[in-house]
């Protein structure tokens, strides 16, 4: 959203990335772009080919391929497009191989065969990476961003050890079950779905300025990846505090997606802004404040599903 500090959309981004593998696969690009073109006799005898007299062209020109898939993986943008690059150019390496493995014997047919299993490897992992890379650019484009704040009658202070304390977090955020404290920084985080199912995942925080900012991240590994950060400013003109809250998070897709969704509501900003307002009474008034329209009981489930008090009707009047 405009104006929003990139801090959290950059976290998300972070971790739908997934691995560096990418980034891993565009340094051995580099070195083999580089060791061919200053040493193509020396890696045409490692390989076996250097019989050939059209080998010493063909390993400039593949050294030249790699040295522009390096680029684009170490510092273009997509690394998917650049990944894909690497396996097609991965199974022109091979039938060449495969070509040299046919007309070669003895101890060269031993280096082209080594020289094959080894590019087959690496095939494997560019297949790998560029199926990884596929689904970050999903979850890229699934990314919601949001930020809502309110203001609340207590210090600073007040606010930020209430929030510090994650295990409070579930008695004011409606789709939180449970949050977990494993130590100062790791916490394990439960959310109630649809079906009466639920999602777990684990979190950390990233970084923990008393009395003015928390932020935190899902580790890897978690279902729904996820980053926020909560600000403590002092109102203007001594009115308690400014709590801004930033939170993001990368539904997946399909089913599980449905379900996300679900869990988060059909208006995700709205029920933040919801949760802000719980945040607000518990501080103020010690609980959530009930309304005629959740008589069952005090659970947050019922609370969150609250409307407005109404008069009672004229009949029901003592």
């Amino acid at each position: 959203m405009d104006g929003t500090d990139p801090t959290v959309l950059d976290e998300l981004e972070r971790r739908c990335q997934g691995s560096g593998l990418p980034r891993l696969l565009g340094v051995v690009s580099l070195a083999l772009g580089v060791g061919g073109l200053l040493a193509p006799r020396a890696l045409a005898r490692l390989t076996g080919v250097d019989d050939a007299p059209q080998a010493n062209p063909v390993i400039r020109a593949v050294a030249a391929r790699e040295l522009g898939h390096a680029a684009g993986l170490l510092v273009g943008r997509r690394p998917v497009g650049w990944s894909w690059t690497r396996v097609v150019g991965d199974a022109g390496d091979l039938a060449l191989l495969g070509r040299a493995l046919a007309d070669r014997r003895g101890e060269r047919r031993r280096r082209v065969a080594i020289t094959t299993g080894v590019v087959a490897g690496i095939a494997a992992i560019d297949l790998l990476a560029a199926l990884r890379a596929g689904r970050a650019r999903r979850s890229r484009e699934r990314l919601i961003v949001m930020e809502v704040g309110v203001t609340v009658n207590r210090p600073a202070s007040e606010a930020y050890r209430f929030w510090r304390d994650l295990e409070n977090l579930p008695g004011f955020m409606a789709h939180l079950e449970s949050v977990r404290v494993d130590d100062l920084r790791r916490s394990r985080w439960t959310a109630r779905g649809p079906a009466g199912q639920s999602v777990s995942w684990d979190a950390e925080i990233v970084e923990d300025r008393p009395n003015e900012l928390i932020a935190w991240r899902s580790l890897p590994g978690a279902p729904v990846p996820n980053a926020g950060r909560v600000r403590f400013v002092p109102a203007p003109g001594d009115r308690g505090t400014e709590v801004r809250v930033e939170l993001g998070y990368a539904p997946p897709a399909g089913r599980l997606g449905r379900a996300v969704a679900k869990l988060f509501g059909e208006e995700p900003e709205q029920q933040v802004r919801d949760d802000l307002r719980r945040f607000k009474q518990v501080l103020e008034t010690g609980e959530v404040v009930r309304s005629d329209a959740s008589p069952e009981g005090i659970t947050l489930r019922q609370q969150f599903l609250q409307r407005p008090a109404q008069p009672l009707p004229a009949g029901r009047r003592d």
